[in-house]
């Protein structure tokens, strides 16, 4: 796994060992990005389940101004770090070593983010719950872009209230992995 592009173009990044983490494959990883390549100047992004901080560091990399990367393992932070200094990216990034849910309930406005990527652990019905979480949480600039990875492309596992907050601007399959693009309505 490595920084696509950008300043840290070529960087080989540490992952955790075992199936802790999922990191997102270097196709998707590049689907996604080039969406938005031309919108990441400046921007502030956030990383909810960051892993290994891929997601975020090539946002940085690409010219994002800051991201904010959560991850409640421990082991998965101290990764992140490690990535952020072979980087040299650290200086842009703030890691949070707590639960994705507990950081959305607590943030409150204080941050205002452009680009969101949610890629929890499938099946644990954490797509759902962050889902519900962020239209309230005062943390989404207007226009943001919310990036969910999952093993399906029904992330709203019929719930229509939920489905009724957001439009979907764009759904793309990658293997097993879907990507669903969504903004608030």
């Amino acid at each position: 796994m490595r920084i696509i592009t950008g300043t840290a173009r070529g960087a080989r990044l540490a992952t955790l060992e075992g199936e802790a983490t999922r990191p997102t494959a270097e196709r998707v990883k590049e689907a996604i990005f080039s969406m938005i390549q031309f919108d990441l100047l400046d921007t502030a992004v956030l990383d909810l389940f960051a892993g290994s901080g891929q997601m975020g560091l090539e946002a940085l990399s690409r010219g994002a101004e800051k991201a904010h990367l959560i991850d409640r393992s421990p082991e998965a932070v101290e990764i992140i770090r490690r990535n952020a200094d072979k980087t040299r990216l650290a200086e842009k990034c703030s890691i949070f070593c707590t639960d994705a849910i507990d950081y959305l309930k607590r943030s409150k406005g204080r941050c205002k983010f452009d680009y969101i990527f949610v890629d929890p652990p499938y099946g644990s019905g954490l797509v759902q719950e962050t889902l519900k979480l962020l239209p309230d949480s005062g943390i989404l600039n207007d226009g943001a872009w919310i990036f969910v990875e999952d093993e399906t492309d029904d992330i709203f596992k019929g719930d229509e209230e939920l489905a009724g907050r957001y439009n979907i601007v764009k759904q793309n399959r990658y293997g097993r992995v879907h990507i669903t693009v969504l903004t608030l309505k």
